[in-house]
């Protein structure tokens, strides 16, 4: 369970604040009362979730990959937590730009992890994703132990990356030397594919929906009987802060990695999902497969959250029909353009109810 008053007052450093996740993280932070330093590039995306709500927090344009700057940001905010979830996040756009997404997910990752060393920073959480695992494709849900890998650039950065925060972790930021050589815990996360209002984003089966709903063209999918873990962004969100709240109280044996994903039910392959949405919609939506070779991306993905439940006490608490159904509800919204800002916080209230 999350305490209510825990982040009243903290100093947050989110980089990718700007992003579709980071956007809906800062409004949860806000609306708890934290300050909230965001560090990022740019905007990823036009129209884009944190541009329609203007989150009330203190901008800091700036690249993970310039460590010098990213130091010097750090040491002058002097943050209490820190949030890492700047990335090249799209599998596709790794095929077209490998050495970016390397850049950016590998060398942006221990750029970070190297800025806390000489830090304020008592707990960092760091943003990886489900695709890190070496996936055999035996249909079987990932536990935290299992083997690393990655076959498409994205997959193999976002695994490197986890090995690089294994080793900061056991190299500079041990359990064994917590407050006495060091004073940070440090956790990374990996979520299921986290869907919700205000993605913009390219490649992605929910935007896509979106897109071609709002122009009244057909969608077209790739992979229709591909699995994935789907939950709705708060879900994870949910599961970050509630693991930095625990860092900073210094549970030193939870500076670890975990998962953060749906109820086994809700796994479901993409051609469930457009239906489900379609139907939702009401006015429907015409889809079809594209046809011929796609670059490979994995066809069933389930991660295993046993971990997150015993050992933090979270627990996923959105079925897949209702987080649907608020995607739903964001978006006519939007398209009636009303104040999505009111949205996301009326979902946020709904989301914590009961949860502190």
């Amino acid at each position: 369970m999350l305490s209510k008053n825990f982040w009243k007052n903290k100093r947050v450093f989110i980089t990718g604040h700007t992003g579709f996740k980071g956007a809906w993280l800062c409004l949860w932070i806000k609306s708890m009362g934290a300050h909230v330093i965001g560090y990022s590039l740019d905007i990823p995306t036009n129209p884009s979730l944190f541009k329609l709500t203007k989150p009330d927090v203190k901008t800091v344009w700036g690249d993970v990959r310039d460590l010098k700057k990213l130091k010097k940001v750090i040491s002058k905010e002097k943050p209490d937590v820190v949030f890492h979830l700047a990335a090249q996040s799209l599998v596709r756009a790794s095929y077209a730009e490998p050495i970016k997404t390397f850049e950016t997910n590998v060398l942006g990752t221990a750029n970070v992890l190297e800025s806390l060393r000489c830090s304020s920073v008592k707990a960092a959480v760091i943003i990886t994703t489900d695709k890190v695992y070496d996936n055999n494709e035996k249909g079987i849900a990932f536990k935290e132990s299992d083997p690393l890998g990655g076959f498409d650039p994205y997959s193999a950065s976002k695994g490197a990356a986890e090995i690089i925060i294994a080793s900061y972790r056991n190299s500079f930021f041990h359990r064994d030397d917590y407050k006495k050589k060091h004073s940070t815990l440090i956790a990374s996360v990996r979520a299921g594919n986290v869907i919700g209002g205000g993605d913009f984003a390219q490649d992605r089966l929910i935007p896509d929906f979106v897109r071609a709903i709002l122009a009244g063209e057909e969608l077209k999918i790739r992979n229709p009987y591909a699995v994935r873990p789907w939950q709705h962004v708060l879900e994870p969100l949910s599961g970050y802060l509630l693991l930095a709240e625990k860092l900073y109280n210094g549970k030193k044996e939870l500076a670890d990695g975990f998962n953060f994903g749906p109820k086994a039910t809700d796994v479901k392959p993409v051609e469930w999902i457009v239906k489900r949405m379609s139907v939702g919609w009401k006015a429907g939506v015409t889809y079809s497969i594209l046809k011929g070779r796609h670059a490979h991306e994995a066809h069933y993905l389930h991660l295993d959250i046993s971990k997150a439940r015993k050992r933090l006490g979270w627990t996923p608490r959105w079925e897949l029909e209702t987080a649907l159904d608020k995607i739903l509800e964001w978006t006519k919204a939007y398209h009636e353009k009303q104040d999505v800002l009111s949205v996301c916080q009326q979902q946020i209230k709904e989301y914590t109810k009961g949860l502190s």
